[in-house]
């Protein structure tokens, strides 16, 4: 009995080698469930959800995008699979606009919209391009003086639901984490690309720095509501952070961005 015993255990063994050398680690297996041997299919699929998962702010905080990732990422930045994600957000924002969410209260101009400005108005993209597609931990330096070139391009669909809004009347508030040394930069490249005729630019003063993001922004919201009177009827921004906190909008949307994460 103990012999049977013995000789069913090694052939099991063996069989069970025998698989994992003929497996496709190309699929997730049991067998091999380390990230680090993701190859092909595996890996593809890893990527796309950890994207999914920055997008759905199940991850947040993250400095880099992971290496395994980084081509990934850069690949759906540039894609048409990209523009097409903006596009039905904004598609989105259209129909809540045009469902008659928004009947604007007579004529005390206090109906408001607020959008973020960087990957909502404008792409830095082509910096993130440069600079292995989030791969790196963000030089803020580097990054504020290609700011200052004004060579950031407009997000055509943003653009396009910018002008709509603004034909409609309402007032619109731009608020964005850039700092307030970078407000003639910021507004020569919003003008240059074809934005303007906003109410307000927003950026965050010396004494908002050490403020996290999230709550800079509804304290700057609160300032629209409480003193100034305004009705915030939507936000579009590609950042979580852009929606945190009270007061907030009747609707938020966002814009896809796996590049990095402002908190």
């Amino acid at each position: 009995m103990g012999k049977n015993i013995g000789f069913l255990l090694a052939f099991t063994g063996l069989v069970l080698i025998s698989s994992a050398a003929g497996a496709d680690w190309t699929e997730w297996s049991i067998l091999w469930p380390w990230k680090d041997s993701l190859v092909g299919e595996g890996l593809k699929n890893y990527c796309e959800s950890w994207r999914i998962n920055v997008e759905l702010n199940n991850i947040k905080g993250f400095d880099v995008v992971p290496q395994e990732c980084v081509a990934f990422v850069g690949k759906y930045m540039t894609s048409s699979q990209y523009k097409a994600d903006i596009e039905r957000a904004i598609e989105e924002s259209v129909l809540y606009l045009n469902g008659g969410c928004c009947s604007l209260k007579g004529s005390d101009g206090k109906d408001a919209w607020i959008f973020d400005i960087d990957d909502t108005l404008v792409s830095i993209v082509p910096y993130y391009k440069k600079h292995h597609f989030g791969g790196e931990k963000l030089n803020m330096t580097s990054l504020e003086e290609w700011m200052k070139r004004n060579r950031a391009p407009a997000l055509g669909e943003t653009l396009r639901f910018f002008n709509e809004i603004r034909g409609r009347g309402f007032k619109i508030f731009l608020i964005s984490s850039r700092r307030e040394s970078l407000r003639s930069h910021t507004a020569d490249n919003l003008i240059k690309v074809g934005y303007h005729g906003w109410t307000k630019l927003i950026l965050r003063k010396r004494g908002d720095e050490s403020m996290e993001v999230g709550r800079y922004k509804a304290k700057a919201r609160k300032e629209l509501v409480e003193e100034g009177g305004y009705r915030i009827w939507g936000i579009v921004g590609d950042q979580w952070s852009s929606f945190e906190g009270t007061p907030s909008a009747k609707r938020t949307f966002k814009l896809p961005n796996p590049l990095y994460y402002v908190s």
